[in-house]
């Protein structure tokens, strides 16, 4: 049996236990399934050293910080109320969503003393802080989180710039090599969009700005009409539809800019 079939497991369909204990230690780099595919989750600086080398990724994005509950989505990410209102509402309903907004200082506290924060942040010193992205990420980020402290990073299991169709065999043979552990998951992943093939499945998740050009939370709107800087979906993806109503429900004022922050 090759060193590379000896790593692959099927989900558990819970908390699956060899991820843990390749993230809870050093560096460790795993590729674990989600709603819309396969991720690289990382824990520490020597493993967003390995992502990006295994991705070819540019370091000018803001880094994807899974949060397995709505408490430690409280305690790292700065929010005005509406912010908030809108992210319980999608943790409510089970849907995907990805914010960009600023760390509270508390939060920065918490990153690891080890040169993380150059890795997860963008130049403004924001992140995108995603929630409800699939039931076997989502246990392996709420047990790193709760159990050891340690965070989830995330990025997409593929080639930069290119999908993995939502398939542990696209990820890709560099990220294959690379990685400790791949959990696979393909019937999961399917499962999410069974009206949708690959040429038609959305293989990302909405992500919306919540600050602006500076990386300064957005104003609260409070009903008003033209409050701006406004909330902006930068790229569209899995339930979008769902998440512009929700966001139409809170925000008078919100703007459209599929591919604005690439």
């Amino acid at each position: 049996m090759t060193e590379t079939a000896t790593k692959k497991v099927e989900w558990n369909g819970g908390v699956q236990p060899e991820a843990i204990d390749i993230l809870k230690g050093d560096g460790g780099m795993i590729v674990s399934p989600t709603k819309v595919g396969y991720i690289i989750m990382t824990s520490d600086k020597a493993g967003l050293e390995r992502k990006f080398a295994a991705k070819h990724r540019k370091r000018n994005k803001p880094g994807v910080v899974l949060c397995g509950s709505m408490e430690e989505l409280k305690e790292l990410a700065e929010m005005t109320p509406e912010i908030e209102k809108m992210y319980q509402i999608h943790w409510d309903q089970d849907i995907l969503l990805g914010c960009i907004l600023p760390w509270k200082e508390s939060g920065k506290a918490k990153i690891p003393a080890d040169g993380s924060q150059e890795l997860m942040m963008d130049g403004r010193e924001t992140s995108c802080f995603v929630i409800k992205f699939g039931k076997p990420s989502e246990n392996i980020a709420r047990e790193m989180w709760k159990k050891y402290h340690k965070f989830s990073f995330a990025s997409s299991a593929n080639p930069s710039g290119k999908g993995n169709r939502g398939l542990v065999s696209g990820i890709g043979d560099e990220i294959e090599s690379a990685a400790d552990l791949i959990i696979g998951a393909d019937d999961y992943v399917a499962s999410i969009q069974p009206d949708k093939n690959i040429d038609t499945r959305y293989e990302q998740g909405v992500m919306v700005s919540m600050v602006d050009e500076k990386g300064q939370l957005i104003p609260e709107q409070n009903g008003k009409v033209g409050v701006t800087p406004a909330p902006v979906v930068i790229r569209k993806g899995l339930d979008v539809d769902k998440i512009m109503k929700i966001m139409s429900d809170i925000f008078n004022t919100w703007d459209y800019r599929h591919g604005f922050y690439y």
